[in-house]
């Protein structure tokens, strides 16, 4: 029986190899050409290529747009029918093909070259036609592809994703690119959560589980249960004098003279956690929440006065962390 984990560490071997190959290379002067052309572009970076390097080249052109380089990615054939009208002066185009001589390509090439600022080719030589036409060159030159037919797109389309990322990073130290601007493109992801997301967008404001100083256990405990919070807010006037939450209450039902009619200030925190900055961050809340060993915040104005809650488990839930 094939030992097909050998098999894997193979391939991984050999793409490792062709990658530290180009790595120890001597690398092209162009790089830096190529960087400030784009940098000094003022408008988009658009990717082309047919096939796997297609495939690849989309993958390139959303790493450069969520990194600070405005990119996308252009199929050579849409472009020959209607697609060129998105190509400006302003832009600059980086053609992938690993021969060099993709015939949808070259067909192509002319118009785009006509048509944009300039051209950067990745192939596997800067003779190739598609090179030629270009105005810098990347090599993605391997010497072997890591299929056993040494004729799958692997090492050479690893090469050429791995170089895709490095151009993406050399712009991103270009341009200075930070962390609140990568954000800022993942307003979704975990880290535009912490950057962005706030106690005020994610606080409860309805059916608040709302009580008065005045009533019993009993009542609190209906209250409670109503609003699945796990507590109940004292209120007057709706200015927040305390909580009880399901930790008081437990604590309350070990006392031998535990009564479902004593009045809920007995029990309950007269000097509870809260915040009255609605434009907190959500992540900030929940280190607060963990540090305090809480559950639930209220959220208040300056004046006590109670806007809103939030609670552990929707931090948590919503990826905040």
């Amino acid at each position: 029986m094939e030992k097909f984990s050998f098999i894997v560490k193979e391939v991984l071997q050999k793409e490792a190899k062709e990658l530290l190959r180009a790595a120890s290379s001597p690398i092209s002067l162009d790089w830096d050409r190529i960087v400030s052309m784009i940098v000094q572009a003022k408008g988009k970076l658009i990717v082309s290529g047919v096939g796997k390097s297609g495939l690849v080249g989309a993958k390139i052109a959303a790493t450069l747009a969520s990194t600070g380089t405005p990119s996308f990615f252009l199929h050579p054939t849409e472009a020959l029918h209607g697609d060129l009208g998105m190509v400006s002066k302003d832009d600059i185009i980086l053609a992938i093909s690993y021969s060099g001589e993709s015939e949808e390509l070259l067909a192509v090439l002319p118009h785009l070259k006509r048509l944009s600022g300039g051209i950067i080719t990745m192939t596997k030589d800067s003779h190739s036609s598609i090179s030629k036409i270009g105005d810098c060159f990347i090599s993605i030159d391997v010497d072997s592809e890591a299929c056993p037919l040494n004729l799958v797109p692997t090492s050479s389309t690893t090469l050429t994703l791995a170089l895709g990322d490095a151009l993406a990073v050399c712009l991103m130290k270009k341009r200075n690119f930070r962390e609140n601007e990568f954000a800022s493109f993942h307003p979704g992801g975990s880290l535009g959560k912490r950057l962005f997301v706030k106690v005020k967008d994610l606080m409860q404001t309805q059916n608040l589980p709302l009580v008065g100083p005045e009533i019993c256990l009993k009542e609190a405990i209906v209250k409670m249960s109503e609003s699945r919070l796990g507590n109940a807010i004292i209120a007057q006037d709706n200015k927040l004098i305390g909580i009880l939450s399901d930790g008081d209450l437990r604590r309350a039902m070990m006392k031998e003279d535990f009564s479902l009619n004593d009045p809920i200030m007995l029990y309950a925190c007269d000097n509870p956690k809260y915040c009255h900055n609605p434009d907190l961050l959500a992540v900030d809340s929940l280190r607060f929440i963990e540090e305090n060993k809480i559950q639930l915040l209220v959220i208040t104005d300056e004046n006590k006065n109670i806007q809103g809650a939030i609670h552990l488990h929707t931090l948590i839930s919503t990826g905040i962390k």
